[in-house]
């Protein structure tokens, strides 16, 4: 006679053997089922794999490579639990109607990288990306219905297909922020909801188990009131949301480069919460907070930081898991595999281990004339060094030691402490900066605490960058094209706001932004009407345009950090008419 424990095995070995071949999944597959808020919990925090298998057409067409094993490693030893990977399918069908046939190396592509990220133990949840705002736009009004119904049908089909044996480590996404505005559009979207159901149902393998989340029009927080859960789902389900508020400062508008206050934080919370409140027909659902981020590249860092900890602190108190997204530009540096703002990621983690993180403290009064931030200190050519005061939150914490790469600051000698403050001394910062010290970056100081994710303070020299222009006939930019002004930095790289006014003091867009404060008046919006890189400033083609159309000179104000109103540390450039 068989030990018990010998006969359960077997029996569960044979009940998975039939279970398997009745599935059409290799016998040796084990999947376990989970629950939504299992596979919620399970895939905190999590990071998107972004502009990748979603860039139009191909992977690879964008900024990134195509995705690496070693990029999904530098995501998980970072702490990541999960990866979002969006796929966008429109410039992959290779037959139309009825059959939308999807390019098969292309399908297997996408298996291969779902594979990539759970065989390093990492959960997964992939979809239909970019595809909502080509073919799969149900709010254009000439939208053909019949025709995006049959084409998501049948692309899910294979999709369903393609993924029916994956372990139950995988998530689904029916498809990525669909247009819409209406409740006409919401029912189309529920249509399509229950298009993808059918295909799971009628694909097999372990897709009638698998989680899936739904989302509501646009799956900002604004629509969530049109949301409607399909009558049909079987499945195990979350709701998935996208996050990038508030909006001028997250997309650097209107010359928003100041966040934090308790209005700012109320907002937020208020925000999130309504996620909640308008799911009170769904009381349990587990609830994924699919993309949100500050981007690095133009925000000042420690106005990010402390947005970063709210928002991760504010969605682990109402159940909910944060996924960040990364275009390849914003967080990681897939080259390198270094993190470009680390002090955010570990913000994330500490927040997550139940830990107090301590912060960099800047200025959240939105109507001052001075940004002060203590991610920084600047001194000007031409200026002397002397002690600096930075104050810091310190939420429960004590500062531990300060640290320049290796090298351990001292105490007394280098720096003094306060009970949420550190001076560091005129004679250390006299290394780096000086009246005659070249502009630029010069050390970065790592600030420990107690507990939580470290700061830093950066040590740059500043003084006002320089174009190799200062005007132009806005007829000699070429049409359709962006104006790039080559400019030599001198201090951050990095534009802080731009300021747009004709010659006759009226702003050339969004004259409203009069009643806003000094810092902000007149102020453009990045992407919108300018940009920079490496070595330029961008004036967009978009306000070129508009300069040109206004039949005025048009000057283009850039601004740069430090940033205080009358410290000159701006450049002017004319569009003449």
């Amino acid at each position: 006679m068989k030990p018990r424990a010998v006969i359960g095995a077997v029996a569960v070995a044979g009940f998975k053997r039939t279970l398997a071949q009745a599935l059409d999944c290799p016998i040796e597959n084990d999947f376990r089922p989970l629950s939504a808020g299992q596979w919620i919990e399970a895939a905190n925090p999590g990071w998107n794999a972004g502009n990748t298998l979603d860039a139009v057409p191909d992977e690879g067409s964008w900024n990134n490579a195509p995705l690496q094993n070693s990029t999904l490693s530098h995501v998980k030893s970072a702490g990541y639990k999960s990866v979002r990977i969006p796929v966008t399918y429109a410039d992959h069908f290779v037959t139309g109607s009825p059959e939308w046939k999807i390019n098969s190396t292309w399908l297997q592509r996408v298996s291969d990288v779902v594979d990539m990220a759970t065989s390093q133990g990492l959960y997964v949840i992939t979809n239909m990306h970019h595809d909502s705002w080509s073919w799969a736009d149900v709010s254009k009004p000439d939208a053909n219905q019949t025709m995006i119904q049959e084409k998501f049908y049948s692309s899910w089909l294979q999709i369903a297909k393609l993924l029916a044996c994956k372990s139950a480590m995988v998530a689904l996404e029916p498809i990525n922020e669909p247009p819409g505005t209406t409740a006409e559009h919401a029912e189309h979207l529920d249509k399509l909801n229950k298009l993808f159901l059918k295909a799971l149902a009628e694909t097999g393998g372990y897709n009638s188990q698998r989680v899936i989340t739904l989302s509501n029009l646009g799956m900002g927080a604004d629509r969530i009131q049109l949301f409607k859960r399909p009558e049909n789902v079987t499945n195990p389900w979350a709701y998935q949301f996208h996050f990038y508020s508030p909006y001028d400062f997250i997309f650097s508008a209107w010359g928003k480069t100041i966040w934090g206050s308790a209005a700012d934080k109320a907002a937020i919370a208020a925000e999130l919460s309504s996620v909640r409140g308008n799911l009170s027909a769904e009381a349990d659902v587990p609830i994924l907070l699919g993309e949100f981020d500050a981007s690095q590249l133009n925000l000042e860092p420690a106005a990010r930081w402390k947005w970063f900890d709210f928002v991760v602190r504010t969605a682990k108190s109402l159940g909910m898991t944060t996924v960040l997204w990364d275009n390849g530009l914003d967080n990681l540096d897939r080259a390198t595999g270094t993190w470009r703002d680390k002090i955010a990621v570990d913000i994330t983690m500490s927040v997550l281990r139940g830990e107090n993180n301590s912060l960099a403290d800047s200025t959240t009064d939105g109507s001052a004339t001075t940004q002060e931030s203590s991610a920084y200190v600047f001194n000007k050519v031409g200026s002397g060094v002397t002690d600096k005061t930075l104050p810091f939150i310190m939420n429960g914490n004590n500062f531990t030691n300060l640290t320049v790469g290796s090298a351990l600051l001292k105490e007394g000698e280098d720096y003094t402490l306060a009970d949420s403050a550190v001076t560091l001394k005129q004679a250390f910062l006299a290394k780096y900066l000086s009246a005659t010290a070249e502009p630029g970056t010069k050390a970065n100081i790592t600030v420990s605490f107690s507990a939580g994710a470290p700061s830093q303070i950066e040590l740059v020299q500043w003084d006002v960058p320089t174009l190799s222009w200062y005007s132009v006939p806005a007829k000699d930019v070429a049409k359709g094209s962006d104006l790039q002004i080559p400019i030599t930095w001198k201090g951050l790289h990095r534009v802080a706001a731009v300021k747009i006014a004709t010659s006759e003091g009226t702003y050339l867009f969004d004259d409203w932004t009069q009643y806003l404060p000094d810092l902000q008046k007149g102020r453009g919006t990045f992407n919108s009407q300018w940009n920079f890189d490496h070595d330029r400033v961008i004036i967009t083609k978009a306000a070129v345009e508009a300069a040109l159309a206004s039949g005025k000179n048009t000057t283009f104000t850039f601004e740069f950090y430090p940033r205080a109103a009358g410290n000159g540390n701006t450049v002017g450039f004319a569009l003449t008419a």
